[in-house]
């Protein structure tokens, strides 16, 4: 059975995602513990469910989600899995970095890219990869239909939806991909954000204000 655990790191409140299951193999999504306090943090909760990191993952690659990849990079021998599209932000992480107040190295995890052919396999859990660009190039969505789940990064959030005025962000290509990609889910699927709270694709179909598709009927 599929365990989620979900921290929330540095000053942006990134909700950085560990799944694992039965057989404890164990993936980390949105790496983005900062402060040494986040890594012991992270590291401290593997330990003590005896968790085995398999993989290293990434929905998007802006700033704030990409902080905690050297660490969890060096710490347990991974490569970081992202869409090829968002490797423009990986190369110049650390200059964008000052822009907000981090200081970090240059992103050295060695890379493989995903996309919509992928399959993510860990333990006897699988994920597909979704490609959802509008928030950011390169953002991917991470479907378990086994466990009716979705894990979406920052394209949608409860009652909300990602940022389009970074660069290349576009609104109608991000309204696009949570139509085409996400609302097309069954209603009961449970969606985790890169920020904030849990939410469900019916209730954000029926009341999301942005890009919601309310049924008047």
């Amino acid at each position: 059975m599929l365990q989620i655990k979900i921290f929330e790191f540095n000053a942006f409140q990134v909700n950085t995602i560990i799944l694992y299951d039965e057989t404890k193999d164990c993936v980390i999504i949105d790496a983005a513990c900062y402060h040494e306090s986040e890594q012991n943090k992270l590291h401290k909760f593997i330990e003590s469910e005896s968790l085995k990191p398999v993989k290293l993952i990434n929905t998007h690659c802006h700033i704030d989600h990409i902080l905690g990849c050297n660490f969890m990079s060096d710490q347990y021998g991974l490569d970081l899995g992202i869409h090829e599209a968002g490797k423009l932000f990986i190369d110049v992480a650390a200059e964008h970095a000052l822009d907000f107040g981090f200081t970090i190295d240059p992103i050295h995890a060695p890379l493989y890219f995903l996309n919509e052919e992928s399959v993510i396999k860990f333990g006897t859990t699988t994920l597909k990869v979704l490609y959802t660009p509008g928030h950011a190039d390169g953002s991917i969505c991470f479907l378990s239909e086994e466990n009716k789940l979705v894990i979406v990064g920052d394209v949608l959030f409860r009652e909300s939806i990602g940022r389009t005025d970074l660069p290349t962000g576009n609104f109608e290509l991000l309204k696009k991909s949570i139509h085409e990609k996400l609302f097309s889910l069954p209603n009961d699927y449970t969606v985790i954000p890169g920020h904030g709270p849990k939410t469900t694709i019916g209730f954000e179909r029926d009341n999301n204000p942005f890009v919601g598709i309310p049924n008047f009927d």
